[in-house]
């Protein structure tokens, strides 16, 4: 399918060039981009948050420690002196 597409000149000059340097045709180095950017969009699902699943685990401990904490420091609190 033929399309036309407006490209800022900065950018259609550096994939005119990368393609060059691939030895394929701009149309071939356009389709591969779109390719892969549909695929890095699909791997996502629409939920970009997904990637950061897991990063703090390493931090459960220090959680616990944290929570163990200020439930110690909450069983001294005078309930008198909150009425």
């Amino acid at each position: 399918m033929k399309t036309t597409l407006e490209i800022p000149n900065t950018i259609f000059r550096r994939a005119k060039s990368a393609a060059a340097e691939r030895g394929i045709p701009l149309r071939e180095f356009v389709t591969e981009a779109v390719k892969d950017k549909l695929a890095t969009n699909a791997k996502a699902g629409g939920k970009p948050w997904v990637k950061h699943m897991g990063k703090l685990k390493h931090l459960r401990k220090e959680t616990a420690r944290i929570n163990r904490l200020i439930e110690e420091d909450s069983e001294k609190i005078d309930a008198e002196m909150w009425r």
